[in-house]
């Protein structure tokens, strides 16, 4: 198993009880893509591929069409999709994605919990490395599919790991090929039934039990916040069997 199976186990057992927050999040990358390619899916992958995922959250239909309708209304103040990158207790890397329509409240409230926490803020840029950018992209299995040749067909498109899970299969591709890697599988017959953006640690940080619980009360604070979209960190995550 690969690093990006790891993770994802990692991140699978923490989104439980978190559909308020998931319904938030996705609201504002539908907005955000209805306003960049247009209210319609089927001109615009990228809606098309959200609406989607909001369908497997068991998002409800009328919370997708608000959040498209923001996106053309006259009085909408676009989201600004910003990142935040810093430190924590014991050194561990933090990488925050927000999107906002004030990023002076966001970088204030994210620079306070950083600081409260006994982490501290960094510069734009300055821990990216650490971390690898893939587009995600969870499919319908089809009868008699062979792992090995949908990574074989993929592999020119960007996709590095192919995972089963359990009623469906998992690809991990480059950031950058997303857009190759939908279409690809959008025309071969493939059902789409979420996509999304993720950060992967290139390496992972061991800590105590003691410091994993100041490092998770930064991790709650910055989830909490409704700017805040996404939070990824190297340390290593105590995953139950």
């Amino acid at each position: 198993m690969g690093r990006a199976f790891e993770f994802r186990k990692a991140r699978k057992f923490k989104r439980w009880g978190n559909m308020a927050r998931v319904f938030t999040k996705l609201g504002k990358e539908i907005t955000i893509a209805a306003k960049q390619g247009g209210p319609d899916p089927e001109n615009n992958p990228r809606l098309r591929v959200l609406m989607q995922t909001a369908k497997k959250e068991n998002m409800p239909k009328d919370n997708v069409e608000r959040a498209i309708k923001r996106a053309v209304s006259k009085d909408f103040t676009d989201y600004k999709e910003m990142n935040y990158e810093g430190y924590g207790p014991f050194g561990i890397a933090v990488f925050v994605e927000t999107a906002t329509d004030n990023t002076t409240r966001t970088v204030a409230n994210v620079r306070s919990y950083f600081n409260k926490c006994g982490g501290s803020l960094g510069t734009t840029g300055s821990l990216e490395f650490l971390f690898e950018h893939k587009c995600v992209f969870h499919i319908a299995k089809k009868e008699d599919m062979s792992l090995e040749d949908l990574e074989l067909e993929l592999i020119d498109f960007g996709v590095d790991e192919v995972e089963e899970d359990e009623e469906e299969v998992v690809l991990y591709g480059e950031f950058a090929q997303n857009s190759a890697i939908q279409k690809y599988l959008e025309e071969n017959g493939y059902e789409i039934t979420s996509s999304e953006f993720v950060r992967i640690p290139n390496d992972l940080k061991e800590v105590t039990a003691e410091q994993r619980e100041a490092i998770e009360k930064l991790i709650e604070k910055l989830e909490e916040d409704e700017d805040v979209q996404n939070v990824f960190h190297n340390m290593k995550e105590e995953v139950e069997e």
